[in-house]
């Protein structure tokens, strides 16, 4: 395992604005001490980098907002990375930005820090949806970022949030002919969901709006999908589409249940020790993170076991378009899955097996956590 190329997630926490949609480990962007994260980031590379040596495939700047970083603080990461491992030829180091950050110079000095691919929470390119989302920037701010991204880097890639309350087929079209438009190469559709603890979740157990229902939400996966495939963009795992050769490297070590080492605080990490894969995370508390003595007491290890390693594959996997390997799951469990549960979603039009692929068709997509419910069960 250790020969294999992996990748790197790295951390920053701070955001100018906190969505209302957003669980993820962030906070408001105040004083921000460069000097202590560079000192942190670094004394972790080295820490990381005596315990799972090697290649790396990619480099994934995210948050938070990156692009709030200091370009010289990236640099300093690359260059510190360079000189701890080895580099793919077609290394992939990504930066996530928000369309507000989009000025020339800023976007080169990112270029010039090693960055070579930027991916944008672009969101979406109606103005009345930005503003429900809680973004801090509007549809021209977007396609002005988009352009300027596309003219600085090799590779650029944005999000769009679909499943709005009360949005409808002809306004989801609307702005998925927009982004096809922007002539990128990548897009990533992801449903709108409310997770527990969110300003959004307040606000619906408030009775103040209501998601739109299962029907609605499957109508409009339906559309993304047909139209980004007639623009050329395959549907490469279940919420990303691309032209061939432009697939998102480091999303795709995490699909294929590759090892990867996450930095900072609340980054989670999946790296193989001496035969053993095992399950990392980075103290939450960002205070406590950075006021830590030592790398070592940074991070939680925990040793996963065989199925919760199926367990972790499949749900991976099974969102890539071309499935998971029967053969590498039967290592897991130490038995063929069932042919009876096979058979069964086969019939259902949920999976087929091309070889020794499993893969989900595109009718089970809308309805993987059941079929992945199903597989489970059997191990």
């Amino acid at each position: 395992m250790l020969d294999k190329p992996h990748g790197l997630y790295i951390h920053w926490p701070y955001c100018a604005k906190i969505c209302p949609y957003c669980d993820f480990n962030v906070t408001r962007s105040r004083d921000v001490d460069e000097a202590l994260w560079r000192k942190v980031f670094l004394e972790d590379i080295a820490f990381w980098a005596a315990r799972r040596p090697g290649m790396l495939q990619s480099i994934y700047f995210g948050g938070g907002t990156p692009s709030l970083m200091p370009a010289t603080l990236i640099e300093d990461i690359v260059t510190a990375c360079r000189d701890h491992w080895s580099f793919a030829s077609d290394i992939e180091i990504t930066l996530e930005a928000n369309p507000t950050d989009a000025e020339s110079a800023l976007f080169s000095s990112f270029a010039g820090a090693g960055i070579n691919r930027l991916s944008m929470g672009v969101q979406s390119f109606d103005d009345q949806a930005l503003k429900f989302l809680g973004r801090n920037h509007d549809a021209a701010a977007a396609r002005r970022a988009i352009d300027v991204a596309m003219k600085q880097f090799p590779r650029t890639t944005f999000d769009l949030i679909y499943g709005l309350p009360n949005q409808n087929e002809t306004a989801w079209q609307n702005q998925l002919d927009q982004a096809i438009e922007t002539g990128a190469e990548h897009l990533s559709m992801y449903q709108l969901t409310i997770e527990q603890g969110t300003a959004f979740s307040n606000a619906v157990t408030r009775g103040e709006w209501h998601p739109i229902d299962d029907i609605q939400e499957a109508t409009l996966y339906e559309i993304a999908q047909e139209t980004c495939v007639a623009a050329g963009l395959e549907a490469y795992e279940v919420s990303n589409h691309a032209k061939p050769g432009a697939e998102s490297l480091h999303n795709k070590i995490y699909w294929q249940y590759k090892d990867y080492i996450g930095i900072g605080p609340g980054a989670h990490g999946r790296i193989t020790f001496n035969g053993q894969k095992q399950a990392t995370e980075g103290m939450r508390q960002i205070s406590h993170y950075l006021k830590s003595a030592t790398p070592e007491q940074r991070y939680d290890k925990t040793p996963l076991s065989s199925i919760e390693q199926a367990t972790e594959y499949l749900t991976m996997g099974l969102r890539l378009s071309n499935g998971v390997s029967l053969s590498r799951l039967k290592k897991y469990i130490g038995a063929p899955l069932s042919e009876t549960v096979l058979s069964d979603l086969a019939q259902d039009n949920l999976i087929a097996i091309n070889g020794d692929q499993l893969q989900v068709t595109t009718s089970g997509r809308q309805l993987l956590n059941g079929v992945l419910l199903a597989l489970c069960a059997d191990f």
